[in-house]
């Protein structure tokens, strides 16, 4: 008869803030920013610092998720979000719901715009083509070809009748929308372009690249009777038929450039709504913010230069000298016509130096009373932050940390009745509510690598990379003690089944056991936890991974040597050898009944041994990479398996089939913990993000292939 299994399916994931592949950016009413979350958009309230909403496809184990790749609000309260696949969700806000999902790449959405209205969308994508689609209709109007590599931006112009595109080919593109033809070309750039903008009155477009300067274009807009009107000062060159023919299609002409403080690559260049301030954000730690002058505090300004620079010449050359170089020159003032140049529109305000790479910005809509704009940054270390911008300086507001750790996840472990979750990483403990997702505590702590909670649920022990035993009081979100434990990382830590205390392995040779203890709290009336070694073992080489059996009559030590040692627990006498991993053990454990022991190895495989004798069962090559952790489902003989395939894996030991393959996470996979009856298992990433994956009540059936075989013989 076969067997029947029951499926397990995502349920949720969470603690990811920001993703660092996606922009940012605020809604229409400037209230809420909306940030990516890997394969989620997340709706943040500004000022209560809380995620309100989340929109996300419908989650599939059988349809792999992709992640957002770009974002745009449009000036309704829809918003459209594209995917790496292609797609492109266009959402309401006000509902939580998708509205209608647009297909036409063919790869990854690299860039997203509306028009000013909102009624028409563009997309650029890394298939090298820009789609335009009719918001209302839910259909795409026409696809324009013309670039050799990827988009990187776009832009409406002239009431969305034209359309300029950034590539990473080095040229910038308008397109005529009427006619659905490129109108014009512009060369220049000595490399990739990543961002354009242009300001609210359409009046100058700014490109930026790899170049060490930002480029300024004028724009020409179309008069009713046929005729452009430009955005210069400058007098008009070239009267003849061919000149008057190449300015009716020139839409863009160049202004001039402006030298970057920051020898990085610009990332992104936005203007604020209200026009008066450029952000220029590049490929690190800063972001250049310049003030865009008016057209009389720009002449004025070009004045006191062109002053200046007269007097200078005066008081060098004398007078006669200085006008037969102007003569001669005639850049600054020609026919008693002032030219105002970059430097008189556009000025270095401030520059904003985040602690971590930056990877988007975001200006919000509305103006503050207070400021000159508001400015949102996403940083690479899943942090969103907030700041006010004045005249003078910058003042950081806000910042959106305690919802996800700042780097990847190392562990998870869940209480003995599942109601909580600790995770660590690199400088912070994290207590969840597995349930919900939602943060309950963040602690402050070493780079931890394993911990576990011990039973009644008050306190918590992590093992760091330094050697350090951290004990954390849960119920107060506090770190309790600090014990010198090892010389070196500990690399696993292990409860001992009767709750008395527990077992950790190091990279000092050492393997320790330690007891439970109360102790007076100094100066305090309270009492509170610690802990004392009971027994040391040396071994041979660096402890990986310890492991006690289920009656605690066993402790298994993986070592650096590609053994794991099997010692009884009473007298740490020497009782097996499992020996056949080509690389070290990084991961085991034992089944409940004692029966089984599984290690999972960086030579990819999985090896399940009997207890009994030490013999090798089974070695399954089991993922595409490293295996970094391997769990049994309690009283069963079914397993869960991670690795550096992103790939979560479920196994029935006893046949040695794999039964499920869990695909959602976007990175390497570090850490899993199995629920007591089951029903979920927790999983975290290097993508900082934490999934569970509950059980259902629909069954499957593995069917063997030599059984299939077998039919079609007959």
């Amino acid at each position: 008869m076969v067997k029947s299994y029951l499926r397990y399916e995502p349920a949720a994931f969470f603690g990811v803030i920001a993703s660092v592949e996606s922009n940012i950016t605020y809604d229409s009413s400037g209230k809420h920013l909306l940030a990516p979350a890997l394969e989620k958009l997340g709706i943040w309230h500004v000022r209560q610092g809380v995620c309100t909403k989340t929109l996300s496809p419908s989650l599939s184990s059988r349809a792999p998720s992709l992640a957002v790749t770009c974002v745009a609000s449009a000036p309704s309260s829809l918003v459209a979000s594209g995917y790496a696949d292609g797609s492109i969700r266009i959402w309401d806000c006000d509902k939580g719901s998708c509205e209608t999902t647009l297909n036409g790449h063919k790869g990854a959405v690299t860039a997203l715009r509306y028009n000013k209205v909102g009624s028409l969308l563009a997309s650029g994508s890394k298939d090298n083509d820009v789609i335009l689609w009719d918001v209302v209709g839910e259909t795409g109007l026409f696809r324009l070809r013309g670039h050799r590599d990827q988009i990187t931006d776009l832009v409406f112009l002239d009431s969305g009748k034209k359309l300029v595109s950034s590539s990473k080919d080095k040229f910038l593109r308008v397109w005529d929308l009427e006619t659905q033809h490129c109108m014009q070309i512009i060369s220049g750039h000595h490399s990739e372009i990543w961002s354009i903008d242009v300001d609210p009155d359409e009046r100058y477009l700014v490109t930026g690249s790899a170049d060490l300067e930002l480029r300024f274009y004028n724009v020409k807009h179309e008069l009713m009777n046929g005729e452009s009107m430009a955005n210069e000062t400058g007098p008009e060159t070239g009267n003849d038929g061919e000149s008057a023919t190449q300015n009716k299609w020139e839409v863009l002409k160049p202004f001039g450039e402006i030298q970057r403080q920051s020898k990085d690559r610009v990332a992104t260049v936005r203007f604020s709504k209200s026009g008066n301030l450029l952000a220029c954000q590049v490929a690190g730690k800063t972001v250049e913010i310049f003030r865009v002058l008016d057209e009389v505090e720009s002449k004025r300004k070009a004045k006191r230069r062109l002053n200046r620079k007269k007097e200078k010449k005066s008081a060098k050359m004398g007078v006669e000298a200085t006008d037969n170089v102007e003569a001669n020159h005639g850049t600054e003032e020609a026919g008693n016509v002032l030219v105002v140049t970059v430097p008189d529109v556009f000025k270095l305000l401030q520059t904003i130096r985040a602690s971590k790479k930056i990877c988007s910005i975001s200006f919000c809509p509305v103006t503050p009373k207070s400021s000159l704009a508001s400015l949102a940054l996403s940083l690479n270390n899943n942090l969103l932050e907030f700041y006010s911008i004045e005249s003078g300086s910058s003042t950081k507001t806000l910042a959106i940390e305690l919802q996800g750790h700042r780097s990847d996840v190392r562990s998870v472990t869940l209480s003995s009745d599942n109601t909580l979750l600790m995770s660590t990483s690199h400088n912070a403990v994290k207590i969840w509510n597995p349930s919900t997702g939602s943060c309950l505590r963040t602690i402050d702590s070493g780079y931890g690598l394993c911990g576990l909670i011990v039973p009644h649920k008050k306190y918590a022990m992590v093992g760091t990379r330094d050697g350090k035993i951290e004990i954390i009081d849960i119920g107060s979100g506090t770190l309790s003690e600090v014990v010198e434990a090892h010389g070196g990382s500990i690399r696993s830590i292990a409860t001992i089944p009767n709750g008395n205390g527990f077992v950790t392995g190091s990279a000092d040779h050492d393997v320790k056991f330690w007891g439970y203890q109360i102790k007076q709290r100094p100066s305090q009336d309270s009492k509170c936890l610690t802990i004392s070694n009971v027994r040391t073992m040396k071994m041979n080489d660096d402890v990986l991974v310890v492991a006690v059996s289920p009656d605690a009559k066993y402790v298994a030590v993986a070592l650096l040597d590609c053994t794991v040692k099997i010692l009884f627990m009473d007298s740490l006498k020497f009782f097996l050898s499992l020996y056949g991993h080509k690389l070290p053990v990084l991961c085991m454990d034992i089944s409940s009944d004692g029966d089984l022991i599984v290690t999972g190895s960086a030579d990819k495989n999985l090896r399940i041994w009997g207890l009994d004798f030490g013999d090798c069962h089974k070695s399954i090559f089991a993922h595409a990479d490293s295996v970094m952790a391997v769990q049994f489902v309690r009283n069963t003989h079914y397993m869960f398996s991670v690795g550096k395939d992103r790939l979560v894996k479920y196994w029935d030991a006893d046949k040695f089939e794999l039964l499920l393959t869990l695909e959602g996470h976007h990175a390497d996979v570090w850490c899993l913990a199995v629920s007591n009856r089951g029903d979920f298992v927790v999983t975290g990433s290097h993508d900082r993000s934490i999934r569970r994956w509950d059980r259902t009540e629909e069954p499957f059936f593995i069917e063997v292939l030599s059984n299939v075989f077998a039919v079609y013989r007959k």
